[in-house]
């Protein structure tokens, strides 16, 4: 709708004006520029106006998008606090060994990428010489997320301080003779060096968010002084446009995360081709990250840029930079001046004008060369900035060149991120550019050599000066192992007792069993309780006013239940963690808890309670995360089986969280059936997780919101119970030739199978016994350890063999998991096997509807009983029928 005039309504329209005299001066004062001086000139004004009122202070919203240019000029620059001339020649030594470790890797078709370190070399070299703190000085130092294809300039600066060697640099990607070095930053394969895996795109970004926040969240908490860590995260723009990459970026905004730097490497191109190839995506970035209120900085032209700049008296060059798309300046860099002349500066009259004061030399310095992300000045004041600026995070936009320094048949290539070497007169000419000493008789049968100045060369020594005034070496992971005191015995037995009649869920029994570990006087402060704003669904709610949830602010308003028992109560000294709707953020903030031990020399025990189908379907990727980074911890599917969240329907009913969950060597997965059993495996994790001999290694717990009479603990049976496998109730032989036959349940459908006890008994005479899988993983994980330990010749018989030995009759085993879920152990199985499970799409209606629906429930049991018993001669056919025929099947 408009208004009479024409005129789109305005959200200023709705606001009193006090004086429209005076308002509407200034709009003719803008007309009057528009008219006299042009457009370009009116929106200069208003853009300088604008960044004056913000500067000043006055509420207004922030630009979000400024000229391309830099956002330090080059006179704001500070001083460099170095050599730069050692340091140059620091960084090509290091161009050097990367590219020849990728070249000499192509000889066995390892693989490897040399484009993306020789862009953003000096992006590492400037943080390495002169911010990244280390671990040996004081506190945990700076926490580094390196881009996971430049991990060969990373190997190749820790092979010149004398950290790595020419062996290995010569085994990169080649692991299995356990002299190698992994492709990526790796912490499970190289875990003295690296402490975050980095190479998932969009994980790092991620990632980094959350543990600058939980570095917040050990101060708050008086766990852990980290005022003087830092959190640098380096991304490429391409990686950017993952999602889990801009996930977060309100919440460090919000929570004034000014100890984490982003700086994104901005050569302009990804895997296949531009990042934006008709955009620009350093103004979108640009936009996106001050939008969410970041600090932005921008280092896009070297210092040969300056000269156009002050001749560009009409502004015609700062236009021109703001409108040519990505695709096109990747172009000038691979043609030649003429080009540029014409397509660059050919533009715009005033363009044409200020190119004829520009040599060709001068040129082509700036389009070839001259990028901000190269110089190692500009990149140091970016970091300054960075680390002076209060109150926010920032990122540095950094652009570089992709291939930089490789020569004209790799820089700025569509197809450069697949290039694995280059040829001996490319590394000559290579060699030629950065000045290094290399003699042609170094390069024997055709291969390059690696190249070091010497131990105790001037490079060399600089270098490690520098680490040592920073605090050590960098990267680098640490661990002080220190395990923790084993809690109180009273929490654990409050579970072994069983819960009487009284009926209670097993998600409830966990919950009761964290909430009185957090009592614990030595180690109830290490627990991290973390939800993705289900708290309630889960009954924690009553965590809220005893742990309260962690807020950097506090609670600056009265909660709507503040007179109830269970009132929603924030603290800055908060120990829950709930996240809001965001398992991607509960996951970050997870792997954060549970390296923090290495992090930050402090153990924390975190556990993560979600709607089991939205943990490892959804965040499945973040979990390999984990278990890279050596986690430790409790991660809880809660409402877990495809049946037992009534009404919720299909993508609600989870059954086959815990088959993903058995793909990962480090998550050891138990599905328990009771509460005993749930005391019983924390038990065992602390030990196994947080005890002398700690393990690298996290756990995997399914409960149900089921309310069940909880049992008390059998004796004898926690060995079992740990291991995953133990007969929980025999059955009575009604005669001493009864059939019999073995009931296998893990989780909720021990009840089932328990019901399908008695069926079995009273109406057709056969004796069933039921036993608890509370783990089917861990029964399939050391029965291959069996089967690796026959292949060198020990003789090891399986637990789950053992275990079943003798037991007369078939197996049946039942789950409410897909059947691959317990057929994962059914070649150990000595007896005659089937299964039972719930395959297919989830489905709302009630529990017992569904469970006939999927032929799980006690009655189905029963029959599938009474068939695999037919098969055998040991019942009739007949009965088989008459069985179907009596329960509706």
């Amino acid at each position: 709708m408009t208004d009479p005039v024409g005129k789109l309504p305005s959200e200023l329209d709705q606001l009193p004006d006090r004086d429209p005299e005076e308002t509407a001066e200034w709009a003719a004062s803008l007309d009057a520029v528009t008219k006299a001086a042009g457009p370009h000139r009116a929106a200069y004004l208003m853009r300088r106006s604008l960044e004056h009122a913000e500067g000043a202070g006055l509420a207004l919203p922030k630009l979000l998008e400024t000229d391309y240019v830099n956002s330090i000029p080059t006179a704001a620059e500070p001083e460099f606090d170095g050599d730069l001339e050692m340091e140059s020649r620091i960084t090509a030594w290091n161009r050097w060994n990367a590219a020849a470790m990728v070249t000499r890797g192509s000889r066995f078709g390892v693989g490897g990428h040399i484009a993306t370190f020789a862009s953003a070399a000096w992006l590492y070299e400037t943080g390495f010489n002169h911010f990244f703190r280390g671990k040996e000085g004081d506190g945990s130092g700076d926490q580094l997320y390196i881009q996971g294809h430049a991990s060969p300039g990373i190997y190749a600066r820790a092979f010149l301080d004398g950290r790595l060697s020419e062996r290995q640099l010569d085994n990169f990607r080649q692991e299995a003779g356990g002299d190698g070095l992994p492709s990526y930053p790796h912490p499970r394969r190289l875990p003295w060096l690296w402490e975050f895996p980095t190479v998932s795109m969009g994980l790092g970004p991620l990632s980094a968010i959350y543990q600058a926040r939980f570095n917040r969240y050990l101060a708050n908490r008086n766990i852990k002084d980290t005022s003087n860590s830092h959190v640098w995260a380096f991304l490429g723009d391409g990686e950017m446009d993952e999602p889990e990459s801009t996930a977060a970026l309100a919440l460090a905004a919000r929570e004034g995360l000014d100890n984490l730097t982003f700086v994104i490497n901005c050569n302009l191109q990804r895997l296949d081709g531009p990042v934006r190839a008709n955009f620009r995506v350093v103004q979108e970035l640009e936009g996106a990250f001050r939008g969410a209120g970041w600090n932005v900085v921008k280092t896009l032209w070297g210092s040969a840029w300056d000269e156009l700049f002050r001749l560009d008296t009409t502004g015609a060059l700062v236009r021109r930079l703001r409108e040519v798309p990505d695709a096109q300046f990747q172009t000038y860099q691979t043609r030649d001046v003429a080009y540029i002349r014409e397509h660059f500066f050919g533009a715009e009259p005033a363009l044409v004008e200020l190119a004829r004061l520009l040599t060709d030399a001068k040129i082509a310095e700036c389009f070839y060369t001259s990028r901000g992300g190269h110089e190692a000045r500009k990149v140091y004041a970016a970091y300054r900035a960075a680390l002076s600026h209060k109150g926010a995070p920032t990122v540095i936009l950094a652009q570089t060149v992709k291939g930089f320094t490789l020569g004209k048949g790799f820089e700025s290539k569509n197809a450069n991120h697949q290039m694995k070497k280059l040829s001996v007169d490319e590394f000559k000419d290579m060699r030629e550019l950065l000045g290094l000493p290399i003699p042609d008789s170094a390069f024997t049968d055709g291969l390059v050599p690696y190249g070091h100045p010497g131990a105790d060369s001037p490079e060399v020594r600089y270098l490690q000066e520098r680490r040592a005034a920073l605090g050590g070496p960098a990267p680098a992971r640490r661990v002080h192992a220190v395990a923790l005191p084993e809690p109180e015995e009273r929490a654990f037995k409050a579970l072994y007792k069983g819960s009487g009649k009284q009926e209670m869920a097993t998600t409830m029994a966990f919950v009761r069993l964290v909430k009185d570990l957090m009592r614990d006087k030595q180690t109830g402060k290490r627990w991290v309780p973390i939800v993705p704003d289900e708290a309630r669904t889960f009954g924690m709610e009553s965590l809220f006013p005893s742990a309260g949830i962690y807020s950097p602010l506090g609670q600056t308003y009265e909660p709507v239940d503040r007179d109830q028992l269970m009132y929603y109560k924030e603290a800055k000294d908060g120990q829950i963690l709930n996240e809001g709707i965001t398992e991607a953020g509960a996951m970050a903030d997870f792997i954060a808890a549970s390296t923090s031990y290495a992090t930050h020399g402090e153990t924390m025990i975190p556990f993560y309670i979600f709607y089991s189908m939205f943990g490892w379907q959804r965040t499945g990727d973040q979990m390999w995360q984990l278990a890279d980074q050596l986690g430790k911890g409790f991660i809880v599917g809660a409402t877990a089986g495809r049946t037992t969240l009534t009404g919720e329907g299909l993508q609600h009913a989870d059954g086959h969280s815990q088959l993903i969950a058995a793909t990962n060597p480090a998550s050891l997965n138990y599905d328990p059936a009771f509460a005993y059993e749930i005391a019983v495996i924390v038990k065992d994790g602390l030990r196994r997780m947080y005890g002398p001999e700690s393990e690298n290694v996290f756990y995997y717990l399914t409960v149900y919101n089921e309310p069940k009479p909880q049992p008390a603990m059998p004796e004898g049976v926690e060995e079992g119970i740990v291991k995953g496998l133990y007969r929980f109730k025999e059955g009575v032989p009604a005669s001493a030739d009864a059939p019999r036959v073995q009931l296998l349940a893990s989780g909720t459908a021990i009840h089932w199978a328990l019901e399908a006890q008695e069926l079995l008994a009273s109406d057709w005479g056969v004796t069933a016994d039921v036993w608890s899988a509370t783990s089917w993983g861990e029964l399939r994980r050391e029965a291959l350890e069996c089967d690796e330990a026959l292949l060198r010749g020990e003789q090891r018989v399986p637990y789950v063999t053992q275990a079943l030995e003798g037991a007369p009759g078939p197996v049946l085993a039942v789950s409410d998991w897909m059947r691959q879920v317990p057929d994962q152990i059914s070649q150990w199985v000595e007896q005659d096997w089937s299964s039972l499970g719930t395959d297919g799409f989830g489905l709302s209606d009630t529990r017992d509807a569904a469970r006939r629906h999927f032929g799980v429930d006690a009655r189905s049991i029963t029959v599938a009983a009474l068939a695999q018993l037919a098969r055998r001669g040991e019942v009739t056919a007949t009965a088989v029928k008459e069985a179907r025929e009596r329960y509706g099947l």
